[in-house]
Parts: C-alpha cells; sequence; structure tokens
C-alpha cells in the first residue's frame, strides 16, 4: 500500500530545499503513466516529478509509459496495464461515459488546449475571421471529427475547402493561401525550421473552444479503492509542472531525450517558450485554484458546445467523466514566480 501522504506544503518545501529522498528506503507503491505521444516537452512536468524526487516524496515509484504511432496506452488503461493515462481533451472523457468504459479524469493539466489553425502572413489572412475564405483548409480526419465541427457551427468555417492534413507540411509551404491546423509547439516550429518564415497562430482556445486538456485520467477502481495514490500522483504532477516551467529542469529534459532520441534542446526550448506565452497550463483556472484546476462551470460549457456540434446527444451524463475530489487545492502555487 502506498505511504501516509505528507503535507502537500511539506512536499512543496522539500523540493524547495532540494532535499534528497532515497527510495530504497521507502516502501514506493509502483504505478504506471501512459502518454499519448513520444516523450516532449509538453509532457515536461511529468519527467519533471520523476527525476526530482515529487512522486517519491509522497509514495509512489512512477513509471511513464510515452506514446507513440504503434502505441495504444489509452486501451491500456481500462484493462489496468497501466494505471494513469494522460488524455488529449475532454471529447475523449466524454466518449468513454457514451461507450460506457470506467475511466475517470482526476486533474487538467493544461488550461489551453494547444490545436492550431496557421497561416502564411501578408496573404489576407492574418485575422482569424479571414480563415473560413482560405484557398484550402488542411485538417486531419480526427481534427475535421472533433474540434473542425465546432468550428464550423462557432465561426461559419466550411466543408467545400477542407482538404486532408497528412502531417506533411509541404502542401502548406507551397500554397501561400492556405491554412493548416497544427499543434501549438509542432508545427509552427517546423515551419518556421523547414520553409524559414514564421507563420500566423490562431490558438482554438483563445477562439472559444472551452476544453481543458492534457488530461490525467485513471480507472474509477483506483479512485474508489485507492484515493491516495490518485492523490499523490495530482499533486506531484502539479509541483512537477510548477518546477518544469519555472525552475531547473535540465535533468527532466535529459530524460525526455532519453525516452525521444529524436528530441532536440532546441525543440524543447521552442515548445517550453510557447507553453508559457500562450498560457497553456498556468493560465485561468490554475492562477487561482493551482495547475491542474478543473471547474464544473466550464466543463458545462465545453460540453454544450460540443453538443451544438452535433458530437455528443445533449442527454449523456456528463458529469460522470470526471471528479474534483483531487484538485483545485493550490498544490505547488508558492512555486509560481
Amino acid at each position: 500500500m502506498v505511504m501516509t501522504l505528507v503535507s502537500r506544503a511539506a512536499i512543496a518545501a522539500s523540493m524547495l530545499a532540494a532535499t534528497a529522498f532515497s527510495a530504497a528506503a521507502q516502501d514506493l507503491e509502483q504505478v504506471r503513466f501512459g502518454t499519448n505521444w513520444v516523450a516532449q516537452a509538453e509532457h515536461g512536468g511529468y519527467y519533471q516529478a520523476v527525476v526530482d524526487g515529487t512522486y517519491a516524496a509522497c509514495g509512489l515509484d512512477v513509471e511513464i509509459v510515452p506514446g507513440g504511432p504503434q502505441a495504444n496506452n489509452r486501451m491500456l488503461l481500462p484493462v489496468g496495464r497501466i494505471d494513469f493515462y494522460m488524455g488529449g481533451n475532454l471529447i475523449q472523457a466524454f466518449s468513454a461515459i457514451r461507450e460506457e468504459i470506467p475511466t475517470i479524469v482526476v486533474a487538467a493539466s493544461f488550461q489551453k488546449d494547444p490545436q492550431i489553425l496557421m497561416s502564411h502572413p501578408d496573404q489576407g489572412l492574418d485575422d482569424f475571421a479571414d480563415l473560413p475564405d482560405a484557398d484550402q483548409l488542411l485538417i486531419g480526419r480526427e481534427g475535421f471529427a472533433t474540434s473542425y465541427q465546432w468550428l464550423m457551427v462557432a465561426h461559419g468555417f466550411r466543408e467545400d475547402n477542407v482538404r486532408p492534413y497528412t502531417f506533411n507540411p509541404a502542401p502548406f509551404i507551397a500554397d501561400p493561401g492556405a491554412v493548416q491546423q497544427g499543434y501549438l509547439t509542432s508545427e509552427p516550429f517546423a515551419i518556421e525550421s523547414e520553409a524559414g518564415f514564421t507563420p500566423n497562430v490562431f490558438l482554438l482556445a483563445d477562439q472559444g473552444f472551452a476544453t481543458y486538456a492534457t488530461t490525467i485520467e485513471t480507472r474509477r477502481e483506483l479512485v474508489e479503492e485507492n484515493p491516495d495514490i490518485v492523490q499523490c500522483f495530482v499533486d506531484g504532477s502539479a509541483i512537477g509542472w510548477y518546477n518544469y516551467l519555472y525552475g531547473d529542469n535540465a535533468d527532466a529534459n535529459a530524460m525526455i531525450m532519453r525516452d525521444n532520441p529524436e528530441m532536440t534542446e532546441d525543440k524543447i526550448a521552442y515548445s517550453i517558450e510557447k507553453l508559457k506565452e500562450y498560457g497553456i497550463v498556468d493560465s485561468g483556472d490554475a492562477r487561482e485554484l493551482g495547475i491542474g484546476a478543473m471547474t464544473e462551470e466550464r466543463i458545462e460549457t465545453f460540453f454544450a458546445q460540443m453538443v451544438e456540434a452535433g458530437l455528443f446527444e445533449a442527454d449523456l451524463d456528463f458529469r460522470q467523466a470526471y471528479t474534483l475530489e483531487f484538485t483545485n487545492n493550490g498544490v505547488g502555487m508558492e512555486l509560481r514566480p
């Protein structure tokens, strides 16, 4: 069993004092945390909490299991192969309720979903309101089925100028009149590196797409039978994100590059810069309630958006998709500069 949780203030204080913690001297509970993609700075808070002993300080020996194109960690969660999963946004959580999958969101590490649209500068596409009339909108299949449905309802985007996005930037680079979907910390970096210009970037969250993102999901049985484990992981992750964004993250970045040999220091630096610039992690509800925060009101707002976009029926009991039991406690806020 996991050791008794120490106070959250004590965890933060131990990190500030850089107190060494000997895992060998503790009876640590082993848990596995699956991410939804290969290791990168967007996972940095979890890596930070591993390397600096934050998880261990409250009793957990956390193994990070990277995702990727050949991995489906989401499927491993309900069958008990992993204990926590890094979800994308709340659409997946709502879908789990509809499909009667016994998982639940216990925190949201990102206050803003990093999904973006981007355009060439000085081509009449410099404002978000210009984008629906682009020559072509390069949108992936999953994006079209989810966020693009909201864009059509909320902002007048159309289907007739949508073309498939195959995660190759060449068509966008070649067509100055194109708009392409992307991820804030990925596609713009690729365009700057390969094409030598900085694209216009429009964060969907700043246009009203109200979901939380990079959620922490677990099984309902773990919440019911071992809430201390869940609390430790949620608190440790929040502290890890504060330390990763505002402290010494060198060891965490080294671990990320070990798990993903294709990752580079300049890509990590770019990602951290954008996470801070756009308030992806530490903004909104997190400014008052701490990293990982969620509120009933905002989740209800996003569910209503998805109902209007046709993704879910209005009678779905979306409140089963999450719990606020483990977050909103201001854990780690004293670590913010």
